[in-house]
């Protein structure tokens, strides 16, 4: 299983919680980008050729902010480029104040199969305060064009002044109108956003608000039919992200665009987060990677076990033993002893508990250090 990432850098307004690369003031490059970005994966294709990719996931930024002609010719060129399965998921990010009915039927024309639709919260006061561009009313509207098709909804909780009855009404909403797949992220106020000066007069929750407005998100979900596979993510049965699966099972995956990420072959690399310097490379016939490191087998067993304690599966100990040779019971018995009221352990994986799954850092930093 391997995956394909496209990053779009472009947005209306940056959200004062985001850290990543987006540019609000220079969608006018889009067009010059994007063909930069076709470049790209041409420039890479011969030594993935033996590859079979059935995912590609288009995220930005907010990838429906440009023309949709530009996502319709990316798509092409994947499958131009890549060999992408017939069955291929193939996922945008939407936000529901970028969105016409027009690009959504383009979008699902080009074979465009799952949305990811920043919603965040169904309060108008918190979407205001966070610097999103939509409304409540504008998130209807784009899911009543979505109603029918695989779409997921991200939602925020750990925010200024949100209540449990905040997080219910976005649950509530998202499954109204069709989401089949919810991803409920606690705000990580970053250095040097704004909203990271929230955190520094305190007037964001604490650590512990955070975890109950979580676990009454979990009772709320699973009320409505959600399954939680993943620490935040949760699903209707049989709609987990593909895409992101393959992440938390270390899978192979190669990212275009700036600040993209790539995992091949056990080499880890990311391209530049500048968007000048990108285009220089791309133009002058060179890829616009910066940062490249070879993963060590330790490092291997280390990620293979922090990612599958994040998810609701847990650790498959017959499947570890296969992968590096070893008993898992074995290497970690440590630190399972140290955490076993926290952990579901059987003859067939090793799994947290789901009461302790918004806390596995603190359990899964005793494997990492076992």
């Amino acid at each position: 299983m391997a995956g394909i990432y496209v990053h779009i850098p472009f947005c209306k307004s940056k959200c004062r919680y985001c850290d990543f690369a987006s540019f609000p003031d220079k969608i006018g490059l889009a067009e010059s980008y994007m063909a930069c970005v076709y470049r790209e994966m041409a420039m890479r294709a011969p030594e993935l050729r033996d590859y079979a990719f059935n995912t590609l996931y288009i995220g930005g930024g907010t990838p429906s902010v440009i023309d949709e002609s530009y996502i319709a010719m990316l798509v092409a060129a994947a499958k131009k480029h890549y060999s992408l399965s017939n069955d291929a998921e193939i996922t945008i990010e939407l936000n529901p104040g970028t969105v016409s009915a027009s690009k959504i039927d383009l979008y699902k024309r080009v074979g465009i199969n799952r949305f990811s639709v920043g919603l965040q919260s169904a309060n108008d006061r918190l979407l205001a305060d966070l610097g999103r561009v939509h409304t409540l009313n504008e998130f209807i509207t784009c899911a009543k064009l979505l109603k029918g098709a695989n779409f997921s909804v991200d939602i925020m909780i750990g925010l200024k002044g949100q209540t449990p009855e905040d997080i219910g009404q976005a649950i509530a909403v998202a499954d109204m109108y069709g989401a089949s797949h919810i991803s409920m992220y606690a705000l990580t106020p970053e250095d040097g956003t704004p909203i990271y000066t929230d955190y520094l007069n305190g007037e964001l929750p604490d650590g512990d608000e955070v975890a109950e407005q979580y676990a009454f998100g979990v009772r709320e979900l699973k009320k409505r039919g959600f399954e939680r596979y993943e620490v935040s993510n949760f699903c209707k049965r049989g709609k987990e992200s593909r895409h992101n699966l393959n992440y938390w099972r270390r899978g192979e995956y190669i990212g275009f665009g700036v600040s993209a990420s790539s995992c091949i072959k056990d080499v880890r690399f990311t391209n530049t987060f500048d968007l000048d310097e990108y285009f220089k490379c791309i133009i002058s016939n060179h890829f616009a990677v910066i940062d490249r490191q070879e993963i060590s087998p330790a490092e291997r067993r280390d990620e293979y076990v922090m990612l599958a304690l994040r998810t609701a599966a847990g650790v498959d100990t017959a499947e570890y033993e296969k992968l590096f040779g070893v008993s898992f019971a074995a290497e970690y018995a440590a630190a399972i002893a140290k955490n076993v009221d926290y952990l579901e352990v059987t003859d067939k994986s090793v799994r947290i508990k789901d009461e302790y799954l918004f806390v596995q850092n603190t359990i899964i930093i005793d494997f990492l250090e076992s």
